[in-house]
Parts: structure tokens; C-alpha cells; sequence
């Protein structure tokens, strides 16, 4: 099988995670998460030779989407007195029927309140809160990506849900 033939068969299986694990991480509108998820892949593709199967292919591709996450972050604080990226929710799910309009508004204000709180917090709190809470990687999968030991995924997990919950008043967490 040819390396564009397995990057592709991954974008098929990972692209929703990835897109969604950027949705999260950055402050992007949908077209430049899209632009990403595809940097990634294309990352992918050039450093392939470089996968050697130690860790599961999800777990390769988070690590490349952290560190487009983390180059984008970069640029855009370098151009951040150029413009002002706001968040665009033209590509979430449709609501259910079921829903009454006062309750679709309520799961918006209350997501888009969690999203700002998690881009609030410091890199490596928003890094696993996305990984283990909202992709629920396991504890081993978030050490290979981040490059930490196990131990420490699972003390900065703790604190980074302890930081969040202060964030959101105690009310939205456990």
C-alpha cells in the first residue's frame, strides 16, 4: 500500500477527531480548521516514513495536530493586531427536534461557555482536557502524544479539571 493510501485511509478514520480536537484548541473559524486538519495530514504524509508503529496511528496523528495547534497558536499571536478571529458555530451537529428553541440556545451558551473556558486555561491543562475528557484517549495514548509519563497525565488531568471547574463557578463539573 503507497503512503498516500494509508494517509488517506487515516483521514478517514481520524479527520473528525482531529477536526474536533482543533475546534477546541483554537479559536478558529470552520474553513481555517479545516485548512488545519489538512496540515496535519499532509504533516502526515511527508514524515510517514518516520512512523514506526510504536505508538497507534491516532495517537501520530494527535501529536502532529498538537503541534499544528501550537504553530498556528504562534502565528497568530504574532498577528493578533492584525485581526480578530471569532468563533463560528456554522458547522455544529444540527439540534435535535426534540429540543424546545429555549433549550437549543441554553446547549450553545452553555458550550460555547465551556470552550471558552478551556481556551483559557494554560497550554498543557487544554491540551488534556481535550485528549482524555472530551477525545477520551486513554491515560497511555495522552503520554505518547504529549511526550509525558503516565503519572503526570493523570496529576495534570486532575488539576486541569480542578482549574476548570473554578473557571465555570463549581457548576458545570462533577
Amino acid at each position: 500500500m503507497s503512503d498516500k493510501q494509508v494517509i488517506s485511509i487515516w483521514f478517514y478514520e481520524y479527520s473528525d477527531d482531529i477536526y474536533q480536537f482543533l475546534h477546541f484548541r483554537l479559536n478558529a473559524k470552520q474553513h481555517d480548521i479545516e485548512d488545519l486538519v489538512q496540515e496535519v495530514f499532509i504533516r502526515a504524509l511527508k514524515g510517514l516514513s518516520h512512523f514506526k508503529g510504536n505508538s497507534s496511528p491516532k495517537t501520530w496523528l494527535f501529536s502532529i495536530a498538537r503541534n499544528v495547534a501550537i504553530d498556528e497558536g504562534r502565528k497568530r499571536t504574532r498577528d493578533r493586531w492584525k485581526w480578530f478571529l471569532s468563533f463560528d458555530d456554522s458547522h455544529e451537529e444540527p439540534f435535535h427536534t426534540e429540543q424546545t428553541p429555549e433549550e437549543i440556545l441554553t446547549d450553545k451558551e452553555e458550550q460555547r461557555t465551556l470552550i471558552a473556558a478551556i481556551r483559557s486555561l494554560k497550554e498543557s491543562y487544554k491540551d488534556v482536557l481535550i485528549m482524555r475528557s472530551i477525545k477520551e484517549l486513554s491515560i497511555q495514548e495522552t503520554a505518547e502524544v504529549l511526550g509525558w509519563s503516565e503519572n503526570k497525565v493523570r496529576s495534570t488531568h486532575h488539576r486541569a479539571k480542578a482549574a476548570l471547574h473554578k473557571k465555570l463557578g463549581g457548576d458545570h463539573l462533577e
